[in-house]
């Protein structure tokens, strides 16, 4: 049987990397992942949920009516408590333009820069979304899940690992930065590996399905 296709909505290489490892990790075979970059061009719409699973879920039925492909979409960001939360959903756009992580980061540390290091706590959230479109036989068209990962934020960027605020984020339990971690430590405690992997089950059933109707 042909591999069953499923679109990544993302342009992010990494982001690809990162779920195929994690398929291969469950020992899921039998699935191709794309990424936008491997299907005909599509509108990509602004980001304009107040949540992150408002617009994880909009980006997987936008890709997934376009394509007609079974497809898994994300919306990440760094929610920082001395911040009230920001910047959340505005994370890729945080310093006014949308996918620049240094000027974002930057923007973080200085807006942080006369906070102790005892209130400098954030949390790094993932909302993950499975969009199958009509005509394959599941028992749930849409499936929306959640990764949460604590830590603090350091004064200085460090580690070439990683992509984001990962180099000024570290994880409760450890010493260093997302950015120092070995992507399999990473995949095995992030907050997207964590929506990822409670997405397990729906791609396993996505799969059970089309085995059936083969």
């Amino acid at each position: 049987m042909s591999p069953v296709r499923v679109l990544l909505a993302t342009r992010n290489a990494q982001k690809l990397v990162e779920l195929r490892r994690i398929l291969a990790s469950a020992e899921i075979s039998g699935v191709r992942v794309l990424g936008l970059d491997d299907v005909p061009s599509l509108p990509e719409l602004p980001e304009t949920a107040a949540t992150f699973e408002g617009n994880a879920l909009a980006k997987a039925r936008d890709a997934a009516v376009a394509t007609g492909l079974a497809t898994v979409a994300d919306d990440s960001g760094l929610e920082v408590d001395a911040l009230n939360g920001m910047p959340g959903v505005l994370s890729a756009r945080w310093a006014g333009r949308h996918g620049d992580d240094a000027a974002n980061l930057q923007l973080v540390l200085d807006q942080l820069a006369d906070v102790p290091e005892d209130r400098r706590g954030a949390a790094f959230v993932c909302a993950a979304a499975l969009v199958v479109p009509p005509g394959l036989a599941v028992s749930a068209a849409q499936t929306v899940v959640r990764g949460h990962w604590r830590g603090t934020l350091t004064r200085a960027a460090r580690g070439g690992n990683g992509f984001g605020y990962d180099p000024i984020f570290v994880p409760d339990g450890d010493r260093r930065t997302s950015a120092e971690l070995e992507p399999a430590e990473k995949d095995a405690v992030s907050h997207r590996g964590q929506a990822l992997r409670a997405l397990l089950p729906a791609l396993r059933g996505l799969l059970s399905s089309v085995s059936t109707r083969s």
